[in-house]
């Protein structure tokens, strides 16, 4: 059975997943802190593990369970084991707050929680808020022979996995492809965290559909893959733990990618061929010295997705590595990916062409489809797209309206069918009744040969409504009029910003994704 025939013909992610345990059964799946395990490896682990959550926990089938752990292996075996017992995986940013926990853990009803023990004391602050009855307890180094303890009342991930082995037989999963598998939580920008609820069908199709393009360049059971950005993220999630398993790859996977010098270290013994990020993490490699004495002769894949690719990080990372980067867009909401360049045809600028079975259109306000090459809010329509929001039906019926998921993102079909991301509707500035979109302003700033990263935003203007102000963080010395003339080279005087504000860093979520309203906030 081919890799696309396993997605498309399994009744659930469990038979997926136990097709590509049992085809792989030899290959290394996954390799983290210096040790590499197989396939077969992962299977084991991850079926004693289930069996334990169903035997000794008395789980359910459709029972939530949380999972809060950064990129380590025990993450795979964590979410195939949950899957494999009929669970519905929550995941879980591991940097969450108190407060950020105790929501999602409520919301979700989730029954069960695997958390690194370094986050125990936040979850010992809300546990009596939620219905978790059964935690499971992990440190990096369990599965290196250094097991964590677990404190009285919870349970170690090591101990879970030893006994399941001696607990009864796996019932299988009876999940139908119609059935919630994963809740994936929104980041809340709009308001409060909701759950999407993304179906066994939602993540197999979108796993295909990225195999499909995969295939084109990445060989089965041949291929090895940095992944540094986190697996709670549903990037990562369905694109590594997903569709690259079902081609038998290994994936390296990078518990902290802001360490630099680390992620140099650990991928250095490897002719790595995949790897995918974003814009401050291919910079801040390419400027390591290190790095760019590696051996890029077997990288044919880089994916980038999350934020707008800047032109600065494409080409900087092209000519250092040789790979150009092939650009996607997707959401939480749609399994996630939507589109993606392909190869050979990158168009930088532009987040390429539909999925197979996808498609896209562009609506004006009042939700009519507009012309090809007009701007409007995009919406999708595809086996990827969620069921709803996990009790909100409200909030579903303001996104899924006429067989359509809105995306709240302004773009354009190109007449080649590449699809331009001109911004999200929430950061569009608006300066005298003209629209400033500020992926525009950020990636001509990033062109400056002193700008490391750009962030803009609207302010209050007396004058014009909204003025445009820049955030930047500069290599060296320059002057903010240089700054400004710059930008008046590259564009219209009503994009051009007003203000700039040089700062050491700029804020950022857990993936490395600059945080506009964050800046947003401070200059209320």
């Amino acid at each position: 059975m081919n890799v696309c025939e396993l997605s498309q013909g399994s009744a659930n992610l469990a038979e997926y997943i136990g097709g590509c345990l049992d085809k792989f059964h030899d290959k290394p799946a996954y390799h983290c802190l210096g040790q590499t395990l197989t396939f077969g490896d992962i299977e084991e682990k991850s079926r004693h593990l289930a069996q334990w959550l169903q035997h000794e926990c008395g789980l359910e089938a459709g029972d939530r369970i949380a999972i809060q752990l950064p990129n380590i292996t025990q993450f795979p075996i964590a979410a195939y084991a949950a899957l494999r017992a009929g669970l519905v995986v929550v995941n879980t940013n591991p940097l969450y707050t108190p407060r950020e926990m105790q929501h999602q853990f409520s919301d979700s009803g989730a029954k069960a929680l695997v958390i690194l023990a370094d986050f125990l004391g936040k979850f010992e602050e809300i546990k009596e808020s939620t219905e978790i009855e059964h935690v499971l307890v992990t440190g990096p180094a369990d599965l290196l022979g250094k097991a964590v303890t677990a404190p009285e009342g919870y349970h170690s991930f090591m101990s879970a996995i030893e006994r399941g082995a001696a607990c009864g037989e796996l019932r299988a999963n009876t999940a139908v492809r119609e059935d919630i598998a994963v809740l994936q939580y929104t980041g809340g920008t709009t308001g409060v965290a909701k759950g999407a609820c993304l179906s066994h069908a939602n993540l197999l199709a979108n796993s295909d559909q990225m195999l499909e393009r995969i295939t084109q360049r990445g060989n089965e059971g041949e291929e090895i893959f940095v992944c540094p950005l986190p697996l709670y993220h549903i990037y990562a999630f369905t694109v590594n733990m997903l569709a690259l398993f079902g081609l038998g790859s290994m994936n390296i996977l990078i518990p902290n990618p802001r360490d630099i010098d680390g992620f140099v270290k650990t991928v250095s013994p490897f002719k790595f061929t995949g790897l995918a990020g974003i814009n401050t993490l291919f910079v801040g490699l390419c400027r390591h010295p290190e790095f760019q004495k590696l051996d890029f002769s077997g990288l044919k894949m880089t994916f980038s997705g999350g934020t707008a690719l800047t032109t600065s990080a494409a080409e900087l990372w092209h000519k250092v590595t040789g790979c150009p980067v092939t650009e996607g867009f997707g959401l939480s909401e749609t399994s996630p990916v939507i589109c993606l360049n392909e190869f050979g045809k990158q168009e930088i600028g532009t987040v390429g062409t539909v999925l197979k079975d996808t498609e896209v259109q562009v609506w004006d306000a009042d939700g009519n489809a507009l012309p090809q090459g007009e701007s409007g809010e995009l919406v999708v329509r595809g086996p990827q797209v969620m069921l709803g929001y996990w009790n909100r039906p409200e909030e579903t019926d303001k996104v899924l309206q006429k067989g359509f998921f809105r995306t709240g993102d302004v773009g354009l079909i190109q007449d080649n069918g590449n699809i331009r991301i001109v911004d999200r509707l929430k950061d569009m500035i608006i300066v005298s009744g003209f629209n400033v979109y500020p992926n525009e302003v950020e990636d001509v700033l990033c062109r400056h040969p002193r700008v490391v990263e750009a962030a803009v935003i609207g302010v209050p203007s007396e004058q014009t409504g909204e003025a445009v102000r820049a955030h930047l963080v500069v290599d060296g010395d320059v002057e903010e009029a240089e700054l400004i003339d710059y930008c008046r080279s590259q564009l219209t005087a009503y994009k051009v910003p007003k203000q700039i504000v040089i700062q050491k860093e700029l804020p950022k979520s857990t993936v490395g994704k600059i945080l506009r309203r964050e800046l947003r906030v401070e200059s209320a």
